[in-house]
């Protein structure tokens, strides 16, 4: 029987403004599983941003996924959805 796979995320990430939008969602879409990377703006101070992060692909790995963010400086402060199949 196939273990089930992570088809589906949504996250809320802090970032620094540095690197902009397009390149940090490219980014995270270089990630092996991943097919679509949607990234949004929920909030901007002077030095961070807040994202929502939605992710669908094959099968993310969520760990993988947090380790690779991190090369960037974002964090994950939460998962807010997920899809399993």
């Amino acid at each position: 029987m196939e273990q089930p796979r992570i088809t589906h995320i949504v996250l809320d990430v802090l970032k620094a403004h540095q690197p902009p939008l397009p390149e940090f969602a490219a980014f995270v879409g270089e990630l092996g599983g991943i097919k679509r990377v949607d990234v949004s703006v929920v909030e901007m101070d002077e030095k961070t941003e807040s994202l929502k992060v939605t992710i669908d692909g094959v099968n993310i790995d969520y760990e993988e996924l947090r380790s690779h963010m991190a090369k960037q400086g974002a964090v994950i402060h939460s998962v807010d959805q997920v899809v399993v199949e």
